[in-house]
């Protein structure tokens, strides 16, 4: 059996840990919003159509931000279509997801939602097809308390206090040819600084983010952040990363290490903010807004799912329901353990999406909603971190992969609490069992609270409607301290989080 060796210190820490890094995104595609988050008719909805059921997951999986309406759907979407007596809101084609969007859920109907789901609510504004205007009046909807034209439509819209969202999107991948109004680097970070500035006028405080590459292959990508950053710097507050991650062409090996491409991606979009940050003599650090990321088995879309009929635009397609295996969940937690090891620049995080569309949860019209695999690891991230992560030398045996060569078979993220708890997120990225013993500083370990994970003897097994409960969490009972250190075996191809107690 491999053997790995992890030495945790509560000294050495990476940095604080954000709780925005357990966001979610919500956007209007596919059965995400209706047949989704919203049905009314559905034994579980509420008074506004609403799912019950699906809330409560929501509740469970722990999420802290959702961010909204978009993704792609932003890039063209009038956000006065989704405002006001739903019987007068237009029906719109829907540009990005050829699809029609009847706008009966809109800014106060999420809103509202949020609220509920006792989430933080993130907007991104369309810099695809509108800009500096639709962008402030939006924010005067959502933050002007009253006295001003949009502030008392929303109050008599029925919502008579702000919204207060702190946290905005300048845009949605901007770099993308796929994207209505994409543009270059050059004019996006014009506009977007532009655009910044304008909605400081109304409020200082806001948290606003630039777009950055829509993935670290795109052939713009470096160039990209660095001259959208040389414009709009000094007005912004973080620059967005997306990634997603699929298994291509059978190379498992290669998928199960996804971590080691969120790290370099990380690592290179970091560094080309600090270069910029240096060239203009600024103070101020810029932060990271992962605020897409996923498994996405995007080829597969493109050969089974785009709509493509010019006079076909439906209603709430099923598009994007990517059913996960445990693989999946395993890669998925790899790149939870990315994220924490790198919270000291990426200070919030999107798992794209929420509901349906490569979702944690999905749901069935009129029928039950139900966990995915992937829904594991998130939700045992986001209730057990702690405040601090900490920094991890890792002593781990190694194996070769196709795209990222030799990558370390265990990998591990770390995190404290405020009364000396901590939590440990391990993933073993082999097809053999692994040992670890994880030595602490300082006192050691004294109690495992806690030792659950994913894995199961068939890595493609998943959670479907037929059998929504086939993958689930599991006690790792080969969990034990000795002399402060904390000992288990890793199975083939899994996530293990333990709580624990330090001396």
């Amino acid at each position: 059996m491999l053997d790995a060796r992890i030495v945790l210190d509560p000294e050495r820490t990476i940095g604080t840990v954000d709780r925005r890094l357990f966001g979610s995104f919500v956007e209007h595609l596919g059965r995400a919003v209706y047949n989704g988050i919203y049905e009314p008719g559905h034994p579980t909805a509420d008074e506004r159509g609403f799912r019950a059921d699906v809330l409560a997951l929501v509740r469970e999986l722990g999420v802290t931000t959702v961010r909204y309406p978009g993704g792609n759907f932003v890039s063209s979407y009038r956000w006065e279509d989704g405002i006001g007596p739903r019987s007068e809101r237009p029906r719109r084609i829907d540009l990005a997801w050829h699809s029609v969007e009847t706008n009966e859920v809109g800014t106060d109907e999420f809103a509202a939602w949020a609220r509920d789901a006792e989430v933080e609510l993130m907007l991104a504004v369309n810099l695809g097809t509108r800009g500096i205007e639709a962008a402030v009046d939006l924010l005067e909807y959502t933050n002007v308390r009253s006295g001003t034209h949009f502030s008392d439509l929303r109050a008599a819209n029925g919502s008579p206090e702000p919204y207060d969202v702190r946290m905005w999107c300048l845009g949605n991948e901007m770099d993308g040819p796929w994207q209505v109004g994409y543009t270059d680097a050059d004019s996006y970070g014009r506009l977007a600084a532009q655009t910044a500035r304008a909605m400081r006028r109304v409020d200082e405080e806001l948290e606003l983010v630039l777009c950055g590459s829509s993935k670290p292959t795109m052939p713009t990508f470096g160039q990209w952040e660095r001259v959208a950053l040389t414009h709009a710097y000094d007005v912004v507050d973080y620059i967005s990363c997306h990634a997603y991650y699929e298994e291509l062409d059978g190379d498992r090996l290669s998928f199960l290490a996804s971590g080691v491409s969120m790290d370099r991606f990380i690592d290179a979009v970091a560094a080309t903010a600090d270069q910029v940050r240096a060239e203009l003599s600024s103070a101020k650090v810029m932060q990271i807004s992962f605020d897409e990321w996923n498994v996405w088995y995007n080829r597969r879309f493109h050969r089974e799912d785009k709509i493509t009929d010019p006079h076909e635009w439906p209603y709430a397609p099923r598009l994007l329901e990517d059913q996960y295996s445990v693989v999946d969940a395993v890669v998925v937690g790899g790149l939870l353990i990315s994220l924490l090891n790198h919270s000291d620049r990426v200070r919030a995080a999107s798992l794209a999406q929420l509901v349906n569309v490569i979702a944690p949860i999905m749901t069935e019209p009129g029928g039950p909603a139900w966990r995915q695999t992937i829904f594991f690891p998130f939700a045992d991230a986001a209730r057990m971190s702690g405040s601090v992560a900490l920094d991890l030398r890792i002593d781990s045996p190694t194996h070769g992969t196709e795209l990222y060569g030799e990558v370390n078979t265990v990998d591990a993220a770390a995190t404290l609490d405020a009364t000396g708890g901590i939590s440990l997120f391990l993933v073993n990225r082999s097809e053999h069992p692994v040992t670890v013993a994880i030595q602490c500083g300082g006192d050691g370990m004294t109690e495992i609270l806690e030792a659950t994970g994913i894995w199961d003897d068939d890595p493609t097994a998943s959670n479907t409607l037929e059998a929504p409960e086939r993958v689930g969490p599991q006690v790792n009972p080969t969990v034990r301290i000795e002399s402060g250190a904390l000992h288990a075996v890793l199975p083939p191809i899994s996530w293990t989080a333990v709580r624990a107690s330090s001396g």
